[in-house]
Order: C-alpha cells, then sequence, then structure tokens
C-alpha cells in the first residue's frame, strides 16, 4: 500500500544557495570535444525556451500562502482577489498573509469557504494589488500520459520554486488520510506526476507548456522503508476540472452548493473482525431520505460491496464512491443478522 503525505510545510527559517558550477581542472579541450564548442541541438534550445515562457507567464500567478503555524501554496483564480489552494492548508484558519511572487510585500487574506472533502478552499485577498493576474486553466480531461509539466510553488518555504517533470498517470484515485496533515479526503481522477511535490507545494500550480493551470498539486508518496520520506517522483494534483467546478461555486455562492459527488446517505465506522482485520463499514445513522434509506438499508447493516467493488473500511466505501456520480444506479450487498442481502439503489449527492 503507498503512503500519502500532504504537501504543506511546517514554518521554519530555511535559506538555500546554489553551488558554483562544477569546471575542468584545465582550460584545455578534452579529446571528445576536438577542441571544437558544440551547439547545443536545436530542439533541445526550443524546449527551454518554452519553459521560460511558461514560467513567465504562470509564476506571477502562484502565491505563498502562510497560516500561523503552516504554510503553502496558491494559485490566483480571478482579477477579484481570490485564491484556491488546499484544504489542508487553511485548517481551521481564518485568517492568512500572502506573498505573491517577485514581490517582497505581504498581503492579507480571509477565508471564503473550504471544502475538506475535495481538500480545496478559496481565499479573498483583502486588497488587490496593482497588475494581479489570474492564472488560466486548462481542461484536465484532455492531459495525457507523457505531457511535460511543470511544478510551481514554495516547496519547504522556497518562494517561486519550478520543478520539472511529466504527467505519469491520469484517473488516480487517492485518499489523503489524516494522519500526515490531511483532511482525510478520497479524491478521484487525480494526476500523478513525476515533478517533484515537497511539503509546501501544496495549492501551488501543475502546469503544461500551454501555460495552462492542470491540476493543483495536493499529496507526495511516501515510502516506509524510506523511513516514511516523500519517495522520489510520485505526486498527486487534483484536476484542474475539479478545481475550476469547485473554486467557481465557493466564489459565486460562498460555499459548495453542488459537489458531483455520489453518495450513499449514511454515517459508518469500520467492522474489525475476530482476526481485528476489517470486514466491511457498520450503518450507524441512514440520512432520512437519502440514497440508502430509500432502499432499505437501516443502522446496524454492514455494507460489505458497492458496485464490483469489495468494502472493508470507510477508507475503501470512499474509494469506491469516489468515481461515481448522483443518481448513477449501482448495487450494494450487505449483511444483516448474518444474512447478505443485495439492493439496486440510485445514489444520491454529497
Amino acid at each position: 500500500m503507498v503512503a500519502l503525505v500532504c504537501c504543506a510545510a511546517a514554518l521554519a527559517g530555511c535559506s538555500g544557495s546554489a553551488g558554483p558550477e562544477e569546471t575542468a581542472a584545465s582550460g584545455a579541450p578534452t579529446p571528445s570535444s576536438g577542441g571544437r564548442q558544440v551547439a547545443a541541438p536545436a530542439a533541445a534550445d526550443d524546449l527551454q525556451s518554452d519553459y521560460q515562457r511558461v514560467i513567465k507567464e504562470v509564476l506571477p500567478s502562484v502565491v505563498q500562502i502562510q497560516a500561523s503555524r503552516d504554510l503553502g501554496s496558491g494559485v490566483v483564480f480571478d482579477d477579484k482577489g481570490h485564491i484556491v489552494t488546499n484544504a489542508h492548508v487553511v485548517g481551521n484558519e481564518k485568517r492568512f498573509r500572502v506573498t505573491t511572487a517577485g514581490s517582497e510585500e505581504t498581503l492579507t487574506a480571509t477565508l471564503v469557504s473550504a471544502y475538506p472533502e475535495q481538500d480545496l478552499a478559496v481565499v479573498k485577498l483583502d486588497k488587490v494589488p496593482d497588475g494581479l493576474k489570474a492564472a488560466a486553466f486548462g481542461d484536465s480531461d484532455k492531459v495525457a500520459v507523457g505531457q511535460i509539466v511543470l511544478a510551481m510553488g514554495s516547496p519547504l518555504g522556497l518562494s517561486s520554486s519550478v520543478t520539472q517533470g511529466i504527467v505519469s498517470a491520469t484517473g488516480r484515485t487517492v485518499s489523503e488520510g489524516q494522519s500526515g496533515g490531511g483532511t482525510g479526503a478520497t479524491i478521484a481522477d487525480m494526476v500523478q506526476t513525476s515533478a517533484a511535490i515537497n511539503p509546501g507545494n501544496s495549492g501551488g500550480a501543475l502546469v503544461n507548456l500551454d501555460g495552462q493551470v492542470i491540476g493543483i498539486p495536493t499529496l507526495a508518496a511516501t515510502d516506509p522503508q524510506l523511513g516514511g520520506s516523500a519517495a522520489p517522483g510520485i505526486g498527486f494534483a487534483i484536476p484542474s476540472s475539479m478545481v475550476r467546478t469547485i473554486a467557481g461555486q465557493i466564489v459565486r455562492y460562498g460555499k459548495v452548493v453542488d459537489s458531483g459527488r455520489a453518495a450513499l446517505g449514511i454515517t459508518g465506522r469500520t467492522v474489525i473482525d475476530t482476526s481485528y482485520q476489517p470486514a466491511g463499514v457498520a450503518v450507524v445513522e441512514v440520512k432520512s431520505g437519502g440514497a440508502a434509506d430509500r432502499a432499505g438499508i437501516r443502522p446496524g447493516d454492514i455494507i460489505l460491496k458497492v458496485g464490483g467493488t469489495g468494502i472493508t473500511d470507510i477508507t475503501s466505501l470512499s474509494e469506491a464512491l469516489a468515481g461515481d456520480r448522483p443518481g448513477q444506479r449501482t448495487k450494494v450487498t450487505y449483511s444483516r443478522d448474518g444474512a447478505e442481502r443485495t439492493v439496486d439503489l440510485t445514489l444520491g449527492e454529497q
């Protein structure tokens, strides 16, 4: 099982400097060069120019967000001062300090709303500075494996940092967990990337070479064999299409009014069997008029399967529902008084 860590950083003083470039001990040409200067291939020059163009276009729209104890990143959502970030970056706080790229001026911002179920939040600058530039959000449904991407943010407090990689996979369903500072959210359709994502990158921008934000970096995988440190080259970003949907509703209504996330309409807890293994989700409470209620599921029933996916605990139930939509039909298998039953129901909305 892959462990995950949310990429908000604890506040600490840090600084860094690049070391001098290595040079040969003598100025003599190496035998392989034959004493001739070898020009870089045009393709390499073109790619470097693409990187620099994209960074120049997008980095001014990526900010550093500082709460009382943690810091993360954010992306300017519109020219009215709304900034989208991760819910785990804002935590339970309402007021923040914000620093824009290339500026030493510290701005203040107020929480508009957070939606922990998708690990997204929007804060609004109290005063909009001149020249604030909103990022362009692309269509994450068109993201393809192998695409070159740049991750922009403030890893370890190093503001306006950029790393490079590719899209490693799409359509990942990932559960954050709460022990690493996350919200416990289960998020579908995440973009996996090899671009380095470190604490402080949370809420920043994953950008394609068209200068479009295609995701919000949120999680990095951790390797227990490395002492729980980040596993190199395995990071995850919330897709931009979901970011636009959730942030757009928060900006317009002050909250999320249409999550697009399927739900059974129950409160449950993980069942542990006699061998101390998770063995399903016990229904503690059923929402009146919800999907489970309409299907006849009652408190005390144990959910064993949703669709074709076996359910062992709360996380697996969330993951089974993450790819579904409200109004979709599915089968739910549950146990009551030792007997298994299966019902066909219409999913509600979270």
